[in-house]
């Protein structure tokens, strides 16, 4: 019996070590996996690049900041974000306002009206200007050029009391209540933390990918179609010093990006123009050549929005030229009051402009609001 409890003994000092063990495996392994999870929760996912293609023509420098790339998952995340009415940091939906809401695709992310107000109804300084081909924006954004990038646009609308008219913090809560953003900001950004930054850089992105490229005219220069007989001849007119347009709109993009003075006027009390920028006194009254691109819809015209029709902006240019000590060396036919077209040419010219609409770029799926939204 002894040798028989001493058996049973040793069993059990056995059975008990190898619970012990056990436990100890289980212990290990849970700790591990806990590990790896932790791990996994902090590696940062790799946002695919987003692959520009740059249009035939198109010059080939553009402008993204080293610090915010294009990728897929960035661009689609900037896509929500920019026709989210939250980001007025607002919930109820009588009282949202987005990018999206002004930026309207269909009028080549203008408005379509005479002026644009903000949430409260305080008009804006200026018109706005559509949101196209920035990509190729040299960092002189706004009429005047004040805005280095698209990024510092954001917290600039949000805050101004003629657009969004919130606070940062507001706005970004208002977005981290969407449940459908933690996982889209961690694709984008590798993290679920949604900031102003994030906010900024997104919409940005998306901002750059806004590509109008593909009106008559691009066929016509990639030989893809031909242009009526009275378009070319517009085009001849746009083209040479019988129009006087090519010198601040003669490239590929349509506009130089450069401040001009155009003798809209000889009394200047805006303080915004470029002057207001630069304080040289070269620069009073001069604001940005807009791009022509999609110009059939984007009235109205100038920053004032004084013209509400081509016809006005060509018999502007025509014979409606003011003198004063600023205006800029290029507009050579102030000494004639402007370019003194006949009734032809002017119907010609705005026939080739109208060739300059991208109707493929104002009903691209991929820049609408998304349709799950």
């Amino acid at each position: 019996m002894i040798i028989v409890n001493n058996e049973y003994i040793n069993f059990n000092k056995g059975l008990i070590n190898f619970t012990a063990i056990l436990l100890l495996i289980i212990l290990i392994q849970s700790c591990k996996k806990d590990n790896e999870n932790s791990q996994n929760n902090n590696i940062s996912s790799t946002p695919t690049p987003y692959k520009v293609e740059i249009p035939k023509f198109f010059p080939t420098d553009i402008y993204i900041p080293s610090d915010n790339p294009l990728t897929n998952e960035g661009v689609e995340l900037g896509r929500y974000l920019f026709y989210d009415g939250k980001l007025a940091g607002r919930n109820s939906p009588d009282s949202m306002m987005s990018c999206g809401t002004c930026h309207i695709q269909q009028y080549s992310f203008k408005n379509g009206k005479a002026n644009a107000y903000g949430i409260t109804g305080i008009k804006t300084p200026h018109t706005m200007l559509p949101l196209i081909n920035l990509l190729w924006n040299p960092n002189t954004l706004l009429w005047n050029g004040k805005v280095g990038k698209i990024e510092d646009l954001i917290p600039m609308g949000i805050t101004a009391p003629h657009e969004l008219n919130t606070t940062i913090s507001k706005a970004v809560d208002a977005i981290k209540k969407n449940p459908v953003y933690p996982s889209m900001f961690k694709k984008a950004f590798g993290t679920e933390e949604i900031n102003i930054d994030r906010i900024s850089k997104a919409i940005a992105q998306f901002v750059r990918t806004l590509i109008s490229s593909n009106s008559k005219f691009d066929k016509y220069l990639r030989g893809e179609g031909n242009l009526t007989a009275e378009e070319m001849d517009g085009y001849s007119i746009f083209s040479s010093e019988t129009g006087d347009c090519f010198h601040c709109h003669g490239t590929v993009l349509f506009t130089t990006n450069l401040f001009y003075n155009n003798a809209k006027d000889s009394v200047f009390t805006d303080t915004r123009d470029r002057y207001s920028i630069t304080h040289n006194p070269s620069d009073i009254g001069a604001y940005v050549a807009p791009t022509l691109r999609n110009i059939e819809l984007t009235a109205p015209y100038m920053h004032d929005g004084r013209f509400k029709t081509l016809e006005e902006v060509v018999d502007f240019y025509s014979e409606g030229l003011v003198r004063s000590l600023y205006v800029h060396p290029l507009m050579k036919k102030i000494n004639q009051g402007g370019a003194q077209l006949t009734s032809t040419q002017k119907k010609n010219l705005i026939l080739f402009l109208k060739t300059l609409t991208d109707n493929d770029f104002v009903t691209n799926p991929k820049y609408s609001k998304p349709t799950n939204y």
